[in-house]
């Protein structure tokens, strides 16, 4: 058999060709994962294939306002470092956050995770809370509205004197009423606190720090009308 050194070097050619090719089309192919030991970051956004946002790890500056749907309203009040948690649809459904500090020589912290209603506000909150001397930590319970937050009327709303502004807001659909409430009370008792559908305490079990127990029946106008006693 005769050596055709023209179609050998045609055929070496075309192995090397589709080598190459196969090199660069995996070379291409974005790297999916990555390994590090340390990252600094000031906010990481973590997203669905399609590009819907399901939570925001950030710094106080960075931090989101109200995700809804995909777009962002303004908080009127939010100024915190945490986690957001949005729901399937890109709305806000609970987060952690927190903040502290000592301002003019007065210590001060705060930390809370909750968990939203559907297009709603928090309806549970583990939270603790130090002003100065003044304390408390607990988990809390509320009832929300049955429909959705108007989330596009918030400008209009903050720019409305603030006289005005608590009767807009319940317009508008936020607020709602505490149900339940367990945890250390600022005066340093711990307390359980059931409240009826209007947020009205009607059942209160305290137990002071020195060890005083007692369980309060209230009316609809917060009078005591019962109490229980170790001694009863």
């Amino acid at each position: 058999m005769k050596f055709d050194a023209q179609k050998a070097l045609i055929a070496y050619s075309g192995v090397l060709t589709a080598v190459m090719v196969g090199v660069l089309v995996s070379g291409a192919a974005p790297d999916r994962s990555a390994e590090f030991s340390q990252i600094d970051v000031q906010r990481i956004n973590v997203r669905e294939p399609d590009g819907t946002l399901r939570m925001v790890i950030s710094n106080q500056a960075s931090f989101p306002g109200i995700p809804v749907r995909g777009r962002e309203y303004p908080h009127p009040n939010r100024r915190t470092a945490g986690m957001l948690f949005m729901n399937d649809e890109g709305t806000e459904t609970g987060g952690l956050i927190w903040s502290g500090g000592e301002t003019n020589g007065v210590r001060h912290s705060t930390g809370s995770l909750t968990f939203d209603r559907y297009e709603q506000d928090q309806v549970v909150q583990l939270f603790e809370d130090e002003m100065g001397g003044a304390r408390s930590s607990g988990v809390r319970v509320f009832d929300r509205p049955d429909g959705s937050m108007g989330f596009d009327q918030l400008e209009r709303i903050g720019a409305l004197p603030a006289e005005q502004q608590a009767a807009a807001y319940a317009e508008a659909g936020f607020g709602g009423k505490p149900r339940g409430f367990f945890g250390r009370q600022s005066d340093g008792a711990s307390a359980v606190v059931l409240r009826d559908g209007e947020g009205r305490p009607r059942l209160r079990m305290t137990v002071t720090a020195d060890g005083a127990a007692k369980i309060d029946f209230l009316d609809e106008t917060g009078q005591v009308s019962r109490t229980l006693t170790p001694e009863d």
